[in-house]
């Protein structure tokens, strides 16, 4: 499919897709963004970045795909475009924010695949290693999670990353967009050559 070409949204477009998978089982959709290679008045406007818009359209179609959601789990008539600042799972979850976060010891598969960070590899990895011994925070990037997201969404032994009272919505979406506050360059001073 050509993104950003015509006016669909994102919900249009995942409804294709998800009605291409499930009626004619097709193994895979492939989405390629729409850039003019001039500027012309009769070309349509780019509203959102085509690369990323792109991006977040092969993320929502893996989550259709391997992760058990739905095209109406991650868009609707209110929202009918992905957020650009973060990948579709992690919008989901700041829009579910009251169904976490969740205990990495005893959730259940499908759970894990909803957290932010945990893929499906992981998430078997940590199925798996729940038998053998009681997981901690710093057991999980052994096992692939991709901490900066999850820690936000998840408990180790009932302890949450940092003090229970972050456990906010605005809170978490400031540091999974920003980045955490140690990585970031700010009030650091501009490189000079001389």
């Amino acid at each position: 499919m050509i993104i950003g070409a015509t006016k669909e949204s994102d919900l249009e477009i995942m409804n294709k897709s998800s009605n291409m998978y499930d009626n004619y089982k097709l193994k895979r959709v492939f989405y390629s963004a729409y850039i003019p290679v001039n500027k012309d008045t009769i070309l349509p406007d780019l509203i959102t970045p085509p690369l990323v818009r792109e991006h977040r359209l092969y993320q929502a179609d893996w989550l259709l795909r391997y992760y058990n959601f739905k095209v109406e789990d991650l868009l609707n008539e209110n929202n009918p475009n992905f957020n650009i600042l973060v990948d579709p799972k992690t919008d989901w979850a700041l829009r579910h924010i009251n169904e976490f976060p969740k205990e990495i010891n005893n959730c259940s598969y499908n759970e894990l695949l909803k957290i932010p960070g945990i893929g499906v590899k992981s998430a078997r990895r940590i199925m798996a290693s729940r038998r053998q011994f009681t997981i901690k925070l710093e057991d999980l990037k052994r096992m692939g999670v991709i901490l900066k997201r999850a820690k936000y969404f998840i408990l180790c032994n009932g302890s949450y990353f940092t003090r229970a009272e972050y456990f906010k919505k605005n809170f978490i979406e400031a540091n999974i967009i920003l980045g955490d506050k140690e990585k970031t360059h700010i009030n650091k001073e501009q490189l000079r050559l001389f």
